[in-house]
């Protein structure tokens, strides 16, 4: 399949059309909303599934050197990928040294909400992947929050990040995505096919319809934050956010080429370099860097970086593993 007929499919899907209506729908002003309690359980949904489902293959499959390998890449990158995008930002937006780096520990983290929507475009296509990526996945949330608290200390002569730091390790252990997809993730481990059989019902079945609900839901906080948040995206910010997803996922692909991931899989390992954290990290950022501006990272990963890896991110990045998976 060509890349613009893969463009096409997943523009065409209900997930990415869901979001489309709430983008719109916020960025027109209208009423509609999704109940913040709503929101949670959809959230905890998904984050559910997709752990447990991750858990199950692993004990389906059995944990081996590709995994260890693809988990070692992941960590590699979240740590690595603030670097880069702190280098390009200081270099073509003019921010400070502080919101900078903690721009890019969003960037060196993943969107786990990305990956979800990358398995459903590879369901759709019937193309297999490995399903312990959730492990990379959550394996990559945290190690971009501790380089972007070196890069703001180091930009700022080492003033950044006093007032948060005693408490950086617990925010981060016991945030909730965290810790769903890791509980999730091990019950599913524990449980195997026997407990993927039992709760086929509830978190295969119903999951692609949970998808678009919270999809529909991002939509609206990503078009009210763009609305609210419009001075922050000047142009050289905006297309950081554009170029920055490219150059992540590119070095992601490089990794799984030596890890040996399938071509799913690699599209998968892709996206998780390609995406920008909007949950886990804005908490972390909060507490490790509170003199940091929240607005700018958040208007910027969900506003600009999420799009744009739905719509054309997503292709891309199966393009390319069909290009370069063995």
């Amino acid at each position: 399949m060509s890349i613009f007929a893969l463009a096409l499919d997943n523009l065409l899907s209900p997930m990415v059309l869901f979001f489309g209506l709430g983008l719109a729908a916020a960025l027109a002003k209208s009423d509609l909303t999704v109940p913040e309690a709503a929101a949670k359980l959809l959230a905890l949904y998904l984050m559910m599934a997709i752990g447990f489902k991750g858990g199950a293959e692993i004990a389906r499959h059995g944990a081996d050197g590709t995994l260890l390998a693809g988990i070692a890449a992941g960590v590699v990158l979240s740590f690595g990928l603030p670097v880069i995008a702190y280098a390009l930002l200081r270099a073509i937006s003019g921010l400070s040294a502080v919101d900078a780096a903690a721009v890019a520990g969003h960037y060196g983290s993943i969107s786990i909400v990305t990956f979800v929507a990358a398995t459903g475009a590879l369901t759709r296509l019937a193309m297999p992947y490995e399903g312990w990526l959730v492990a990379v996945a959550a394996a990559m949330e945290t190690p971009a929050i501790l380089t972007a608290l070196l890069l703001a200390r180091r930009g700022s002569g080492g003033t950044a990040g006093k007032g948060g730091e005693h408490g950086l390790f617990r925010e981060v252990a016991l945030n909730g995505s965290v810790v769903v997809l890791l509980g999730a993730f091990a019950i599913g481990i524990l449980t195997g096919e026997k407990g993927l059989a039992t709760l086929k019902p509830f978190i295969i079945d119903p999951f692609a319809g949970f998808l678009c609900l919270f999809l529909l839901d991002m939509g609206l906080v990503a078009g009210r934050g763009l609305a609210n948040g419009r001075r922050y995206l000047k142009p050289p910010v905006i297309a950081f956010g554009v170029l920055m997803p490219l150059i992540g996922g590119a070095s992601a692909a490089v990794l799984s080429m030596a890890v040996g991931l399938s071509t799913g899989g690699t599209a998968l390992f892709t996206v998780l370099g390609a995406s920008a954290s909007y949950i886990a990290v804005p908490a972390a950022m909060r507490l490790a860097l509170p003199e940091a501006n929240p607005s700018i990272a958040l208007t910027l990963s969900l506003g600009v970086t999420f799009p744009f890896n739905l719509t054309a991110g997503i292709p891309l990045a199966i393009a390319a593993a069909q290009r370069i998976a063995p």
